[in-house]
């Protein structure tokens, strides 16, 4: 079951991501080119919210005791979604050709400053988001090592129950002849 729930988060990682960079492209696109785009990520984000609750819906089925691990995953992924689509947002609007030439007039110097601001603001999130994601597989290996651990001292408890009831066994059969020796040398 949180094979499922693992899979989900990759495919929302993926998405995600392909996303992001497309949100990074819409300012720097021709006007028939960012409607194709933005219709694109649109449908992408449909896709992401459509996961989320997929990934929802595997948290609840998941026992109280181990449920809160994958909450605060889902919280984290739902802030992330809230993010990614104000970011759609004030790159569709803020950027877009009619509405800068209406609120800036025709400045293309300051408009190059703004690309270069957006430009190195994007590459920035994004070697955030390559440090998150890798921060996220250590985490997934470190907690698959733990998992790997606790079935290895879970056999190794049951080996060591079974040598413990063996040995009362013997201790019982020893005490048995020891009373059957008893008893032959006494008559």
């Amino acid at each position: 079951m949180s094979s499922d729930f693992e899979g989900y988060e990759q495919d929302f990682a993926v998405l995600t991501a392909e996303i992001t960079n497309k949100i990074a492209r819409v300012p720097r696109l021709p006007p028939d080119e960012k409607k194709q785009v933005v219709a694109n990520v649109e449908k992408q984000l449909e896709e992401a919210k459509e996961l989320l609750e997929q990934m929802d819906l595997e948290v609840r089925e998941i026992p109280p005791q181990s449920r809160g691990m994958y909450s605060n995953r889902m919280r984290s992924y739902k802030q992330e979604m809230g993010k990614l689509e104000a970011d759609f947002k004030r790159s569709r609007i803020a950027y877009s050709d009619e509405v800068r030439n209406e609120l800036l007039g025709d400045d293309g110097n300051s408009s190059e400053n703004q690309r270069a601001h957006l430009l190195d603001n994007t590459e920035r999130l994004e070697r955030s988001s390559r440090r998150l994601e890798a921060g996220y597989q250590i985490a997934v290996e470190t907690e698959q090592i733990g998992q790997e651990m606790l079935e290895n001292l879970s056999h190794d408890r049951e080996k060591i129950q079974r040598a413990r009831e063996r040995l009362r066994e013997t201790d019982a059969n020893l005490g048995k002849s020891s009373r059957v020796l008893t008893g032959m040398l006494r008559r």
